[in-house]
């Protein structure tokens, strides 16, 4: 079972991630204070980038995160971005990997300026997005 967990995550790390960002992480993944994402901190008004090519699953407002999007990958990835200031894409649409699909803000309330809460899922498990972007 190991191996093929391996396995995995290997072809994990074999795609070709898109930076969600240009900027400076700011707060790490910590799954023990269940921060399961990284902060980057990006100019105003900067563009949010599709990771990777795929679906856009979820594209709306939420209290504690603001305006999130979620885009389903290959692999069972997910990748999650919040506290936007715009959506730039709507529930069904196919984005490519490097696509702007939403504004940097500071929506929600969990928010300490502007910047993307920026999460990868593989499985249905939060997995360090830094493990396989260099930021």
């Amino acid at each position: 079972k190991n191996e093929e967990t391996e396995k995995k995550q290997i072809n994990i790390k074999n795609l070709s991630f898109y930076i969600p960002a240009e900027g400076v992480v700011t707060s790490k993944f910590d799954f023990s204070k269940e921060h399961f994402g990284i902060d980057i901190v990006a100019k105003h008004n900067a563009a949010v980038k599709a990771t990777l090519d795929g679906s856009v699953i979820f594209a709306d407002w939420t209290m504690e995160t603001g305006y999130v999007i979620a885009i389903q990958h290959q692999e069972g990835l997910i990748s999650f971005y919040k506290h936007n200031s715009v959506l730039l894409k709507k529930v069904g649409e196919i984005v490519k990997a490097g696509q702007p699909i939403a504004i940097i803000g500071e929506s929600g309330e969990l928010t300490t300026g502007a910047h993307l809460h920026f999460e990868l899922w593989h499985k249905g498990a939060p997995v360090n997005p830094e493990d396989y972007i260099t930021f």
